[in-house]
């Protein structure tokens, strides 16, 4: 299946803390997702994936905080993006970082 990358970032928010965002546009929508788009954010906080959102074959979109595993919908890229950085602001505020 041919992938065409959309992003590719990585985002550093302290010494210790960092996002890194993959987004591909797809030909065809994977197994288990209802739009042409694969997608892995994840953002590490001491070396651990504290949380992440993707839609790996077969599972869907959802996405993940510590061990939960949550649903989620997918209603495009910007807003994608928005609830992760989203998440990631929430996840900082409650556990004191940054």
């Amino acid at each position: 299946m041919k992938a065409s990358p959309v992003i590719q970032d990585r985002i550093e928010f302290a010494e210790d803390a960092v996002a890194h965002v993959v987004i591909w546009q797809l030909a065809q929508p994977l197994a288990g997702s209802a739009h042409r788009f694969k997608y892995r954010l994840a953002y590490v906080v001491s070396g651990e994936c504290v949380l992440r959102f993707d839609n790996e074959t077969g599972k869907g979109d959802h996405w993940h905080r510590g061990a939960r595993e949550l649903p989620y919908t997918f209603s495009g890229v910007p807003a994608l993006v928005a609830d992760f950085m989203a998440e990631i602001a929430r996840w900082n505020d409650e556990n004191g970082c940054l």
